[in-house]
């Protein structure tokens, strides 16, 4: 027991429980701070795969509207409520 307690009032020994409490919970860049930061990262990574992925996708559909003038007609008549001059339009509202 008294070998610890020689090994404790060590200068070095005492420094380096220092250094090792505040480098844990006192500093900026403490390890709660790198886990909440590391789980932050895990969740942008994810989100910008999502992300990319989608944009692949809305590129894809917007060739295939570009190069076909009857799909076209048919996504703007659905999506933006468009009409010829010689239609009426009628909008149902489901409530």
């Amino acid at each position: 027991m008294s070998k610890y307690l020689k090994y404790t009032k060590s200068f070095y020994f005492l420094g380096l429980v220092f250094f090792i409490a505040w480098m844990i919970f006192i500093d900026s860049n403490n390890v709660v701070n790198q886990v909440k930061l590391s789980n932050k990262l895990g969740q942008l990574e994810d989100q910008k795969e999502f992300y990319l992925e989608r944009r692949e996708k809305i590129k894809t559909e917007r060739e295939e509207l570009m190069s076909n003038p009857e799909l076209l007609e048919k996504f703007a008549r659905e999506k933006y409520l468009m009409k010829r001059n010689t239609e009426d339009l009628y909008v149902i509202v489901k409530k």
